[in-house]
């Protein structure tokens, strides 16, 4: 009975979120098809009984969390909490409009690895500083945003002192990093407690790496419990952000060590990235993450502009004249072909740059080699990107419950790079 009304309770709440959404002025619509043939009804789409033969999506987040994670957790203990995380998070992306996709990385990669328990962000393991940590793992060596989470964990210390987690942070300010970059809202459960180990060898072997192909992608997040229409639309987070040129560099001259191009990337396409990513034949390292990894944060965002267009301007104009920078990358939203429409961060333009064979990514360009997921990349394009930001929606909500520790599991840490 708890269960049922906890699940209808938290449908309303998305049915808030949806009609809210829809109130904002992006010039496209939020309604969600649920089959890629025919547009379904708000009701039909709040149960999101999707193609993949999925459950009734609120009866089984409600059934796959634990029972202390709930909407609106620190109702009393720390009203204003979320409040105080989506205000710090809008004073900070007002000067560095790069933190959505950092943070979007971050947080990938630290549900991924033994759910979303804040262990990404330990500079030690059970107080032990000798133990390998997340962070040195190779797919996790270009991660940024730590401060950031940092940042919102003093300002809510100050009002709410060893309350609320820095899991729960993590997780708000992904979501409300999203927001800001212009995609879609999706209510969030609470309630989530801070691990005090890091997974140094689990970081390095589980995380998708930049050059895996379809099967070992799809294997990888199947087993975090995502079907091929969510690991697609997840992967869609790449929208925003840059793909830092060390992911790219292997593909440009030696391709999974053949000495080689990746000989599925057309000549001129190559010519493209290698005009961004030569550096006089130095490769460095492409172990990283097909999603995290390209979500630009190894690189800043070309310019400063607002929310919807972060990427309006053209690529080449944001390369030195005489002198390139340290580190730099391509962001799926280019004017580098009249053939890929422009737009938002968060509308069609990574699954359109796929349907040409441009993905920055081998992992990337590999959902065209399976025909399941190869649909799902031709419905995603097909529309003014609804569909896709409903999924997204939805997946992210599923990626934040990941295994998470409640009650007397874990801990609410004082800072969020120490166990407490």
């Amino acid at each position: 009975m708890m269960t049922a009304t906890k699940g209808w309770a938290f449908a309303l709440v998305v049915i808030f979120s949806v009609l809210l959404s829809w109130s904002i002025p992006r010039g496209e619509s939020e309604r969600a098809f649920l089959s890629f043939s025919s547009h379904e009804p708000l009701v039909k789409a709040i149960s999101l009984a999707s193609a993949d033969g999925g459950q009734d999506f609120f009866m089984e987040m409600t059934d796959s969390v634990a029972t202390n994670i709930e909407y609106d957790f620190y109702r009393d203990t720390c009203p204003e909490a979320e409040t105080i995380v989506s205000s710090t998070m809008a004073q900070i992306y007002s000067q560095h409009k790069n933190v959505s996709a950092q943070l979007l990385r971050l947080f990938f990669h630290d549900c991924f690895i033994q759910g979303c328990d804040a262990s990404v962000l330990l500079d030690d393991s059970n107080g032990n500083k000798n133990h390998s940590i997340e962070k040195q793992a190779v797919p996790n060596k270009t991660l940024k945003g730590f401060e950031k989470i940092d940042q919102i964990k003093e300002v809510l210390e100050n009002v709410c002192p060893g309350v609320v987690s820095c899991a729960d942070i993590l997780a708000l300010a992904t979501r409300d990093g999203v927001v800001l970059a212009g995609g879609p809202f999706y209510p969030l459960f609470t309630g989530r407690r801070d691990s005090a180990r890091s997974y140094y060898d689990e970081a390095t072997a589980e995380i998708p790496k930049p050059d895996d192909n379809i099967t070992q992608t799809l294997h990888l997040f199947s087993l975090r419990g995502f079907t091929d229409r969510e690991t697609v639309s997840l992967l869609g987070g790449h929208n925003i952000g840059k793909i830092g040129c060390e992911f790219i560099q292997s593909r440009l001259n030696n391709f999974k060590g053949t000495g080689k191009p990746d000989p599925t990337v057309s000549p001129s396409f190559l010519n493209e990235m290698r005009v961004f990513c030569e550096d006089n034949g130095n490769e460095k390292s492409s172990q990283g993450s097909p999603m995290a990894a390209t979500m630009a944060s190894p690189m800043e965002f070309p310019t400063a502009a607002p929310m919807a267009a972060p990427m309006a301007s053209s690529p080449m104009a944001s390369r030195g004249m005489s002198e390139k920078p340290a580190r730099r990358g391509m962001p799926y939203f280019q004017q580098l072909s009249s053939s890929v429409s422009s737009g938002a961060g968060f509308d069609t333009h990574y699954y359109q740059s796929l349907l040409r064979g441009r993905g920055l990514l081998f992992a990337d360009q590999q959902l065209m080699a399976n025909e399941r997921t190869a649909r799902l990349v031709r419905a995603y394009a097909s529309d003014d990107g609804s569909t896709f930001r409903m999924d997204f929606a939805r997946a992210m909500m599923k990626m934040s419950n990941l295994n998470a520790l409640t009650g007397s599991q874990g801990q609410v840490r004082l800072e969020c790079t120490l166990a407490s």
